[in-house]
């Protein structure tokens, strides 16, 4: 199917984003903004599950229960995500790298269910991982899943209200190609907390000087 040119653009964008994204997750390199390479390690387990400050919200052990301010686990499996039903905790809970990459993963994977796969799939059927390699390889599969979706929308499909069936967004009250740049937006936002969280753990503890 030839890509509409409406979509390209938004697709050449979701690409660049996510390719930044995974490359600031592993490493060895990625791309500084300015075109030339700076060196940035794997993340590992420790910075995954760090907490920057008292009672974030994170993904944790179901035998350990939800953490302060949040009432279940959400998710399927051993580990689950911090979550509240509504109305949420005000101010909102300060969330882990753990926490925003399960989210955005977990959003990528029902939308591209919604769109393209069974219609069926719930935030209980989302498997929450509780290692990074985990939780990257959950990512990465999440947003080929989302590419793969879009590279099945035709003109008439980004023009269809509903088009994606997702629960827990205005999906139904919106055209599809409204969605698609919304869905670029939350990448592109939960990508950049995730990378200011990795600079703030490698600068973390007293400074010499």
């Amino acid at each position: 199917m030839t890509t509409p040119p409406r979509l390209s653009p938004l697709l050449e964008q979701y690409d660049f984003a996510r390719e930044r994204l995974t490359a600031r997750l592993t490493g060895p390199v990625m791309d500084s903004g300015d075109g030339s390479d700076t060196k940035v390690g794997s993340l590992t387990d420790e910075e995954y599950l760090w907490e920057p400050v008292a009672g974030c919200w994170s993904v944790r052990r179901r035998t350990d229960g939800p953490g302060a301010r949040a009432t279940f686990l959400a998710g399927a499996g051993d580990w689950g995500r911090d979550a509240a039903s509504y109305p949420h905790p005000w101010p909102p809970p300060f969330t882990t790298l753990a926490w925003r990459l399960s989210h955005l993963t977990e959003m990528l994977a029902l939308r591209a269910d919604h769109t393209a796969g069974t219609r069926a799939l719930t935030r209980d059927d989302h498997a929450v991982s509780g290692t990074a390699a985990e939780a990257i390889a959950a990512f990465d599969t999440a947003a080929g899943a989302w590419r793969t979706a879009l590279l099945g929308a035709d003109d008439a499909a980004l023009d269809t209200v509903g088009y994606c069936t997702y629960p827990h967004g205005s999906d139904a009250e919106e055209p599809f190609v409204d969605i698609v740049w919304w869905v670029n937006q939350e990448l592109l936002h939960h990508g950049a907390e995730i990378a200011l969280l990795r600079d703030l753990y490698r600068e973390r503890g007293p400074r010499q000087g």
